[in-house]
């Protein structure tokens, strides 16, 4: 196993990753020995990742840099690195290298005050591992302040830092941003290779790992979660019925009050998980004494994580939404192909009736409005409207569709 096996149907961009990663140990060996670095490099200081939901534009960042850390032996007797298996390649992983930091959107924006430490450690030499790596997930959503402090350090970067950007696509990023990045588009993986990958790598059930794959069309971390946990496949199964229930106002609404209701309850449930856990750490990090009384002066600290966790919560409940208007979309979308007598393999197959039936009660143009529909929901809540208020608008408008 490789850094590269998890990245399904993106052949082309392995390549040039591992290309980057096998100059990139040629520099950091030059140095280190005082010989000159090679003249020639595919390794650049910024590099930004774009592709639709799916297609593993993090996952790719995060192989590439355990590349970069990679310490295997073979590497030095010229094997590509990225092993996968030696200490530079397991941490960078999991998340627990020292010189590779992620940042992450806690809640609708990366702030400048989430990127701060970041960029000030992005000017320090590699503590322990051969290069300092900053992965960024959803760049797109850096506000103007922090995407002028990630400006500035992409500009002038430290000679062992490198900057892993993902975006969904170039235009997220701000033009000053992405010229002075080396980008690499992924594509959305078949369904074929999304269930051979669960059949490989999880021990899904064949006929299981196709229909999660055929329903998440090619989306892996969502095929994963839908192949595995059950919890999952009850949601979906839900927002599967929501289409029939919205006949008339009350049932629209009822639709849109548990949808949001279904949401809070996904984003209750990992602020449990998460938010006792950090809680705990953060106060035994500042020295609380028995029965968790605080030294002074550390309100304010404790104050940031809860307000860094009410963020969360509010994009948790965002996204898992988003899931649901995926699965609402790829559902209308398969009605739309069954009015259009089009060839293309159905997504929801589990859902036929329902969707037969609603192809023979509507018109095509009906449904295209549904789907504009459930776009504009997406939109608002991209926008920060009120959960229930952007569900409710758009379960009124598959009523009226």
């Amino acid at each position: 196993m490789t850094v590269w096996d998890d990245l399904v149907g993106q052949e082309k961009v392995c390549e040039q990753l591992a290309a980057a990663a096998r100059d990139a140990d040629a520099f950091v060996t030059a140095v280190s020995t005082g010989a000159p670095p090679p003249e020639a490099s595919k390794m650049t200081h910024a590099w930004l990742f774009t592709g639709p939901p799916g297609a593993g534009r993090t996952q790719a960042a995060r192989a590439f840099a355990a590349a970069l850390q990679c310490v295997s032996p073979d590497r030095a007797l010229g094997g590509v690195p990225g092993c996968g298996f030696c200490d530079g390649c397991h941490t960078a992983l999991i998340g627990t290298h020292a010189d590779v930091t992620t940042v992450a959107a806690v809640g609708t924006q990366i702030l400048a005050e989430d990127m701060r430490d970041t960029v000030r450690k992005s000017f320090t030499s590699p503590a322990n591992g051969r290069w300092q790596v900053i992965l960024v997930d959803d760049a797109e959503r850096l506000n103007e302040k922090s995407a002028n402090a990630v400006l500035k350090a992409v500009e002038e970067p430290a000679p062992r830092t490198v900057w892993l950007l993902c975006a969904p696509s170039i235009e997220d990023v701000l033009p000053t941003i992405r010229s002075r990045c080396r980008h690499l588009n992924l594509r959305t993986p078949s369904v074929d290779a999304v269930a051979d990958l669960l059949m490989r790598r999880e021990g899904i059930e064949p006929a299981v790992a196709v229909a999660a794959a055929r329903a998440t069309q090619g989306h892996v971390d969502r095929a994963r979660r839908l192949a595995t946990d059950p919890a999952a496949r009850e949601r979906r199964a839900a927002v599967l019925k929501l289409p029939l229930r919205v006949e008339d106002v009350g049932g629209a609404l009822k639709a849109a009050q548990e949808l949001v209701d279904a949401a809070a309850e996904d984003a209750k449930a990992l602020a449990e998980e998460l938010d006792g856990k950090e809680t705990e750490e953060l106060k035994a990090a500042l020295g609380a004494v028995q029965g968790g009384r605080l030294p002074r002066g550390t309100a304010g600290v404790m104050k940031d994580l809860e307000d860094k966790q009410k963020r969360r919560r509010t994009r948790t409940q965002r996204d898992s939404l988003d899931v649901a208007l995926t699965d609402l979309t790829a559902f209308y979308r398969d009605v739309l192909a069954l009015q259009l007598g089009s060839r293309v393999a159905i997504a929801n197959a589990d859902a036929q009736d329902a969707l037969e039936r609603l192809a023979r009660a509507s018109t095509p143009e009906a449904t295209l409005r549904r789907i504009e529909a459930v776009a504009a929901c997406r939109d608002a809540l991209d926008r920060n409207v009120a959960p229930l208020l952007a569900v409710e608008a758009m379960t009124m408008a598959l009523r009226a569709g």
